[in-house]
């Protein structure tokens, strides 16, 4: 069976149909150790990754191509940063998953910022059925596999996620069997905007190992100082562990997601704002056995932006962390 995406090659990976699974997910603050990655021997144990870039959000609350907004001194944006510390990390090829009414303007502002790297598109409103809604992240990395030869990390584009995190990241690939996936895991607190509400994947973690995910909604700091959440409601350790959706994965999650999507499509495809959305796929294959997820943890500070308010804050972080 071929992709929907175009034919089977010899180099691109293949869909294979699956059954699809379940994840029941808990709540959990439990704590583990974060630590940012400074070793100078790490350097030789990194392997070869693709940066899988998703910039093909549509930023409804941000009232512009957010994936572009200036943030550093130099004009870079936040996905200018990803791309420069995923090399300096060792990963050797960038892919940018991308909407067509945008393309232009991301490789004018790509072949600005970094005009000796070659840089592969893909567009993701040009796979699959029409929709105004983009069909969520799992379909957005699933729109990159052909420009993908092994093992790859994914994160979005309009966050910032340190450098030491790819080095970390890097390192924990080293040997990545195809039954293995990593994550990079941060203090939450580490994660909030200083004003407002976000949402956050909280996991519980142990040893190490990834137990569950749950995609968390309205959380923010609080007047006492507490960090709690409205969807489902509670309060939070400041030292839980969030994901920001920065991911190493073996090549067949490609085979995995493809015959996910085809089961998401004769269940919701008829639902226009329904996603297929990565971290649900993840937690699919992780309860069915399919992979274990080791969490990588990082010290490393979000910066983000969801409203042009936040710009100028995030504009003086970076200032502070890349001076």
């Amino acid at each position: 069976m071929s992709c929907r995406f175009g034919p089977t090659t010899a180099d691109s990976p293949r869909c294979r149909r699956a059954a699809p699974v379940s994840a029941a997910c808990a709540r959990s603050t439990r704590p583990i150790t974060f630590a940012i990655c400074s070793n100078a021997d790490a350097y030789d144990r990194r392997v070869s990754l693709t940066l899988v870039v998703m910039a093909a959000g549509l930023g409804s609350r941000f009232g512009g191509t957010k994936q572009l907004a200036v943030i550093g001194a130099d004009g870079e944006a936040f996905l200018d940063f990803a791309i420069k510390d995923a090399m300096a990390a060792g990963m050797n090829k960038v892919v940018l998953i991308v909407r067509s009414d945008i393309e232009a303007d991301v490789r004018r502002h790509v072949v600005g910022q970094h005009p000796d790297l070659d840089v592969a598109y893909v567009l993701q409103d040009t796979h699959g059925p029409k929709r105004e809604k983009p069909w969520g992240t799992g379909h957005a990395v699933l729109t990159a596999a052909p420009e993908v030869p092994g093992a790859f990390c994914v994160l979005n584009a309009d966050d910032y996620y340190g450098a030491s995190t790819y080095l970390a990241l890097a390192e924990a690939a080293a040997d990545l069997p195809d039954d293995r996936a990593l994550l990079a895991g941060f203090r939450l607190d580490q994660t909030l905007p200083e004003v407002g509400e976000v949402s956050r994947g909280i996991c519980e973690v142990v040893d190490g190992e990834l137990v569950s995910l749950v995609e968390t909604h309205g959380i923010g700091r609080r007047e006492d100082g507490s960090i709690t959440s409205t969807d489902p409601e509670g309060r939070l350790a400041d030292d839980a562990v969030a994901s920001m959706n920065c991911w190493v994965f073996p090549n067949n999650l490609f085979d995995h997601l493809g015959s996910g999507f085809e089961t998401f499509l004769t269940e919701h495809g008829h639902e226009p704002k329904t996603e297929y959305l990565l971290p649900t796929v993840v937690n699919d294959l992780k309860a069915a056995g399919v992979y274990t997820v080791g969490v990588v943890p990082t010290s490393e500070p979000w910066v983000g932006v969801t409203n042009p308010d936040d710009l100028e804050i995030a504009r003086r972080r970076i200032n502070d962390l890349r001076s």
